[in-house]
């Protein structure tokens, strides 16, 4: 496994103070279970680790950030980003737009990058635990730097 990765690139470029932590990644937890066992395997609370996400808003590509022990608000994301309504992309074309695989999708570095949303609450953990661009590595860090990185737009678009 490569430490270095597009989204520690672009972090790096933008002078942000992270860390890196790997784990070894279960392809058969549960889609939504991941971050869950990711956050067990490093003993963190699962509201720090936060899964991404790729949506559509009405016809546009959506990237989402929230904490991996909730559930997307499809309704409350397409309210905030000025839509009608919001779905799930499908995996195969999240991989050919982010040009990651999936478990492994990072908000950063996305090689089509897509507006991002971030959920609000998460700004106040003490440092967020985000992917890094493949599976069974993340990247920590403060959740303010990201939501600046990323250039995201922050709301309530998740619940537990």
């Amino acid at each position: 496994m490569s430490q270095v990765t597009r989204a520690t690139r672009l972090l790096d470029a933008a002078g942000v103070a992270w860390r890196l932590h790997a784990y070894d990644y279960d392809a058969h937890a549960a889609a939504g279970g991941k971050g869950l066992h990711a956050a067990a395997v490093l003993g963190v609370p699962p509201g720090r680790v936060l899964k991404t996400l790729m949506t559509r808003v009405d016809a546009q590509a959506v990237c989402v950030v929230i904490p991996s022990d909730r559930q997307l608000l499809p309704k409350a994301l397409a309210a905030a980003a000025g839509g009608r309504t919001a779905r799930m992309m499908e995996p195969a074309e999240a991989e050919r737009r982010t040009g990651y695989r999936i478990g492994g999708i990072s908000p950063f570095a996305q090689q089509r990058p897509a507006p991002v949303w971030f959920e609000a609450d998460a700004l106040g953990e003490p440092g967020v635990f985000i992917n890094a661009g493949q599976r069974g590595l993340l990247v920590e860090l403060a959740p303010a730097d990201a939501v600046r990185v990323l250039r995201a737009r922050t709301a309530r678009i998740s619940h537990p």
